[in-house]
Parts: C-alpha cells; sequence; structure tokens
C-alpha cells in the first residue's frame, strides 16, 4: 500500500503557512491544556494536595512547553548526532531544520515543572502527574503528524497493511508511526485517564511513575518495528537502538516514582 499522498501543509492564510506537524503541535497543547484545566478544577481528584489555580496552568503550560522544546533540542544534540552539532554549534538553534528527542523533551519538561512547582508552592509530583496524564494527547497526534509527513518509518514488512513510504524506498514497511501513536497516545491517554478517575492525585508521583514506564515499555517494543536512525543505526547486537537505550533508564525512574509515591501526601511543595 503506497502512502496516501497528503500536502504537508494544512492551511495556508495569505503569508501564513500552518503545516500539519506544527499544527499537531499546537492542537495538542491546547486541547492537554483544556483537559488539565477540567481536572484542576475537580477538587475532588485532589485530596489534601494543593491544586492549581487556572492562572497558575497557564503559567505552567509556558513552562512545559519552553522545557520540551529546549530539552527536547539538547536532547537530539547530545544522544544523536553530537559530533555534527560540536563540529557546527550555530546549527543547535536552527531548530526549524528538524531534530527532536522524545525522552530529552520529556527530561526537559520535568525540570521545567518541578521548577514552576517549587516557585507556586505545590507539590511538583503532583504536577508532574497532571503534565503526564496530558502529554498523550500530544504523542497521538504528534505520531500521526509522522505517518502524514511520511517520516519515521518502520522496517520492511510483508503484512497487508505495510506501507510503502516514497523516501524510504520501495519496499513495504511497518507504519511504525501508527503503531506509536496507538501504545504511546491512545492507550496510554485512556489508562491514566482510569487511573487518575480511580485515585486522583493523592499519591503524587504515580501517575507521573505509570506514564515512564508505560512509555519507556511501548516505545521499547515498537522499536522492534521501526527503522533505526539512519546516523546512527544499532548500538549494539544487530537490534538495540538509541530509543531503547533511552527507555530503559526512563522505565527505572518511572518505577521510582510509582514506588516513592506511597508516601503520604503534602499539599505544598515539600513532598
Amino acid at each position: 500500500m503506497l502512502l496516501p499522498e497528503i500536502d504537508p501543509i494544512a492551511f495556508q492564510i495569505g503569508p501564513l503557512i500552518v503545516r500539519w506537524y506544527a499544527l499537531a503541535y499546537i492542537v495538542g497543547l491546547l486541547v492537554g491544556w483544556l483537559y488539565a484545566r477540567r481536572l484542576a478544577a475537580n477538587a475532588a481528584l485532589w485530596g489534601a494536595v494543593r491544586a492549581p489555580s487556572p492562572l497558575q496552568l497557564d503559567d505552567l503550560l509556558v513552562y512545559a512547553a519552553l522545557g520540551v522544546v529546549i530539552g527536547g533540542r539538547l536532547g537530539f544534540v547530545l544522544f544523536y548526532k553530537p559530533g555534527f552539532y560540536f563540529a557546527n554549534p550555530l546549527e543547535i538553534l536552527q531548530t526549524w531544520k528538524g531534530g527532536m528527542s522524545f525522552h530529552g523533551g520529556l527530561f526537559g519538561a520535568a525540570i521545567a515543572v518541578a521548577l514552576f512547582a517549587r516557585k507556586r508552592g505545590l507539590n511538583p509530583f503532583a504536577m508532574m502527574d497532571l503534565a503526564s496524564v496530558v502529554a498523550p494527547i500530544g504523542l497521538l497526534l504528534g505520531r500521526l503528524a509522522n505517518f502524514i509527513k511520511g517520516e519515521l518509518w518502520g522496517r520492511p514488512a510483508d503484512l497487508p497493511w505495510a506501507i510503502i513510504f516514497p523516501d524510504a524506498g520501495p519496499e513495504p514497511r511497518h507504519p511504525s508511526q501508527l503503531y506509536e501513536a496507538g501504545l504511546e497516545g491512545l492507550l496510554l491517554l485512556l489508562a491514566l485517564g482510569l487511573l487518575v478517575r480511580r485515585i486522583g492525585f493523592s499519591r503524587p508521583g504515580l501517575i507521573a511513575g505509570v506514564f515512564g514506564m508505560g512509555y519507556a515499555a511501548s516505545r521499547f517494543f515498537v522499536e522492534f518495528f521501526r527503522e533505526p536512525d539512519r546516523y546512527l543505526g544499532f548500538l549494539a547486537g544487530g537490534w538495540l537502538t538509541m530509543g531503547m537505550a533511552l527507555s530503559i533508564p526512563m522505565f527505572f525512574v518511572g518505577l521510582w516514582l510509582a514506588l516513592q509515591s506511597r508516601r503520604p501526601a503534602e499539599a505544598g511543595a515539600a513532598a
């Protein structure tokens, strides 16, 4: 099956051009912000933990977005193409050429959210929980945008649903972007939504921990079907990829967050 020809430009108003990839980020942030506001307004979910105000959520969105962009870019520079960027440092700032690492973006977002929580007197783990509940929305839309753009394709496959990506050659391949959209996006969104409705934010760190473990396990699994980055290839054994290597510590950080959440929750930042 040949990848359907979809115009990478979602719409254009005069000189303003909006591409599907940018639209995915914009819609993901907007829908995630609205979902977070709804969760923050439900006092029954928070118990003794102090919930953020609507104004604080607006600030949190800015902090998280900056953390994602800065962390994602630096993660790509350090993990994927350090030699090139150290030799061409000005290229680091040229983000419009592409190159972002999800693991780096997650680390940057976690630091930004923790700093925001400390500054506002909120529980940092609870704020990470709130951010984790809405994060799969962006992941779902982002992976769909990857599919539309025809990038980050899968390995060759002889399956009825295999796709021929024009830039990847004539071989049918796994639509690994859709696998990731389903696992890291939709499935994780539903699972975390059920979890937050069951326990709320009364155990700060638990939801963020489940998100970390869930994403890491999903990404590790999908990497078996996704073509490794051409400038890295396999790291070891003819199977280990950078995505797998970065997901392993992420899983254990998530496990630590989930385990520490058994401690009694405090309303403020001392937890």
